[in-house]
């Protein structure tokens, strides 16, 4: 059985087909992790689905001593196909949520050096605590709308979508230059400056403006 993720405002629930992530996505990010956001086409990553975690804690995963919070605007798909213009990328959209990824940053780092896949950094067990889905239609317009991450009451990410290095009718245009995307894909759209640690007995609360808030502690 496909997770499956509750429809805001209905009884319905959105059953998740696959999850992508954009690495760099956002140029301050880019730059504080030592990269050069004018140079970089998006790429992509991916968590598995039963990565997602809705309505429940994080717990702090094995492994590390390193684990960083990430804020992202998701988009969750009806439609897919392959090679799709940005043009019409729009209509493919069913809604919008926010989701925190996580990553085991020193597992990263290290694979990074070693030039070895990310997946044990990214795709752990419970890495993506996520919101339910809003559709487009109650959304509307992305332009303009704030995203955000507290922790322990203390704001760590703050910028707009009007940041993103490629917008998300682009994002989505390049990545079915990659994949052939379907209905039931969920995106995680990249992450503003800011990104750090967590420890237990910390609270995340964070939201993308007009779309959903998301809140959970560290246990």
């Amino acid at each position: 059985m496909l997770p499956a993720l509750p429809v805001s405002g209905t009884e319905q629930h959105f059953p998740v087909r696959r999850v992508y992530c954009v690495g760099r996505n956002y140029a301050a990010h880019a730059i504080e992790m030592g990269h050069d956001p004018d140079r970089d086409l998006p790429f992509f990553f991916q968590k598995n689905p039963e990565n997602l975690l809705y309505a429940n804690d994080f717990p702090y995963p094995t492994l590390t001593s390193d684990v960083h919070f990430e804020v992202e605007l998701i988009v969750a798909l009806k439609a897919g196909g392959s090679d799709v213009p940005a043009a019409t990328a729009q209509d493919l959209i069913f809604g919008y949520g926010v989701g925190v990824d996580f990553t085991r940053r020193d597992l990263q780092t290290k694979a990074k050096a070693q030039g070895r896949p990310w997946t044990a950094a990214k795709a752990f067990e419970h890495s993506a605590p996520v919101s339910g889905i809003v559709s487009a239609e109650e959304v509307g317009s992305l332009s303009g709308k704030k995203i955000w991450l507290e922790k322990n009451g203390i704001m760590q990410q703050e910028s707009d979508l009007d940041h993103l290095i490629w917008n998300v009718p682009e994002v989505i245009a390049h990545l079915s230059n990659q994949f052939e995307l379907a209905a039931g894909d969920i995106i995680f759209t990249g992450t503003p400056a800011g990104v750090g640690a967590v420890k237990t007995g910390d609270q995340i609360h964070c939201a993308v403006e007009g779309v959903a808030e998301l809140s959970f502690n560290v246990v």
